[in-house]
C-alpha cells in the first residue's frame, strides 16, 4: 500500500471538479503536479441529486493512472456499487452510515478484499453512530456541507462543522486508534491550515483546485503542506 495514506496533511483531489471532457488529462496534470491521490464520488441521483460520474469511466481512468483511488460512495443502495469498486480495484471506500443496513458487515468484507474501508456521515449525522465500529475504520469522512448542495449559491459549510472535527478527533485518540479523519465540503486552505492537527485528509474542490490551472492550483496546496509540515519539526 502506498505511504501516503499514512502521512499527514494530504490532498485528495475531487474527479468531479475536474473537465468530464477531458479526464485522462487533466489527472495526468495532477500526477505531475504532485498529487498521489484522487477523491472518487460515486453518486446515485437520488441520495444526492446528482449523478456527475459512472461507473465505467472509472474503470477506464484506473487503468490509465497510477493514483491512489479514494472513493466516497453516495448512494441509496451501496452494495452493488462497492462490490463494482472492489472488482475495479481502488484502494480506499467509505460508505455512508445512514443507507448502510450492515455497517459491521460491509467493513468486514471491504478489509476481506485487500482494501482500506471506512464510514462517511453527513453533517446532521451525530458521532455516537460509530460507537461500535470505529475501531474497524481505516478513514472517517466528515462532510462538512450537505449531499449534492456543493453547486447551490449560498450553501456554506456547517457552523458546527469545527466542533464535531474536535470531538471525532477526541474520540479516536481516546481509543488510541490510527483511524484518520477526511473531511469534504468545499475545502479551503483555510480549513486546510486549522484543522491541520485534526485531520489528515483534504478533499479537494473548485475551492481548492482550477480546472483551469491545475499545476498552479496544486503548488499553491503543496506550499501549504509544506509549511504546515515544517511547523511540526
Amino acid at each position: 500500500m502506498n505511504t501516503i495514506w499514512n502521512e499527514r496533511c494530504v490532498f485528495s483531489p475531487s474527479l468531479i471538479t475536474l473537465d468530464m471532457c477531458n479526464l485522462q488529462t487533466q489527472v495526468k496534470q495532477l500526477e505531475q503536479s504532485g498529487i498521489q491521490m484522487l477523491h472518487v464520488d460515486i453518486l446515485d441521483g437520488h441520495f444526492s441529486p446528482s449523478m456527475p460520474l459512472g461507473l465505467d469511466t472509472v474503470r477506464q481512468l484506473r487503468a490509465k493512472t497510477d493514483l491512489e483511488f479514494d472513493c466516497h460512495v453516495m448512494t441509496t443502495e451501496p452494495d452493488f456499487f462497492i462490490d463494482e469498486l472492489m472488482d475495479i480495484g481502488v484502494q480506499q471506500i467509505v460508505f455512508h452510515v445512514e443507507t448502510a443496513p450492515h455497517i459491521d458487515g460491509m467493513l468486514n468484507k471491504i478489509h476481506a478484499a485487500g482494501i482500506k474501508a471506512g464510514v462517511a456521515l453527513r453533517p446532521a449525522t451525530p458521532l455516537n453512530t460509530l460507537e461500535y465500529v470505529l475501531e474497524k475504520c481505516d478513514t472517517v469522512l466528515l462532510m462538512l456541507i450537505n449531499p449534492g448542495y456543493a453547486s447551490v449559491k449560498g450553501e456554506k459549510q456547517v457552523n458546527y462543522a469545527e466542533r464535531k472535527i474536535c470531538e471525532l478527533r477526541q474520540m479516536i485518540d481516546a481509543r488510541g486508534l490510527d483511524t484518520r479523519i477526511e473531511l469534504d465540503g468545499r475545502i479551503s486552505a483555510e480549513n486546510i491550515q486549522k484543522y491541520a492537527d485534526q485531520a489528515e485528509l483534504y478533499v479537494c474542490g473548485s475551492t481548492c483546485i482550477q480546472r483551469e490551472d491545475i499545476p498552479g492550483s496544486v503548488g499553491k496546496l503543496m506550499q501549504l503542506r509544506n509549511t504546515i509540515l515544517k511547523e511540526d519539526l
